[in-house]
């Protein structure tokens, strides 16, 4: 049996979306009127970005080093190496698609008129 592909690290999931409202205009959720202070403070999106960025980096650092293991012959393992390099390789796409989504909204943000 294989074991389960696990997530991208660096990424924490959605959380508090019992104060978010039905879709559709449906009434919103019991006991969403207040968020309580159990779920603690939300960290900034600047604090996520930068995370998510160091995540990216770390793994392509680690299927760098993977890759040279690889061709000295010393992993004993090579699916390591393949996990690891398609793990930074959809880090990799998922900051260049926030990129260009943060800048498409620049842009838009430009041409609005004051």
């Amino acid at each position: 049996m294989t074991s389960p592909i696990s997530p991208i690290s660096g990424f924490s999931p959605v959380s508090g979306l019992e104060a978010v409202s039905g879709i559709g205009g449906a009434a919103p959720l019991p006991g969403s009127e207040k968020v309580t202070a159990a779920q603690g403070e939300h960290e900034s999106f600047a604090s996520m970005l930068s995370r998510g960025l160091e995540s990216v980096s770390a793994s392509q650092a680690k299927a760098s080093d993977l890759a040279v293991q690889v061709a000295q012959g010393t992993l004993q393992d090579p699916a390591q190496y393949t996990m690891a390099a398609n793990e930074a390789q959809l880090g990799l796409q998922l900051t260049l698609a926030v990129r260009n989504k943060a800048v498409e909204a620049f842009q838009e943000i430009m041409r609005m008129q004051a």
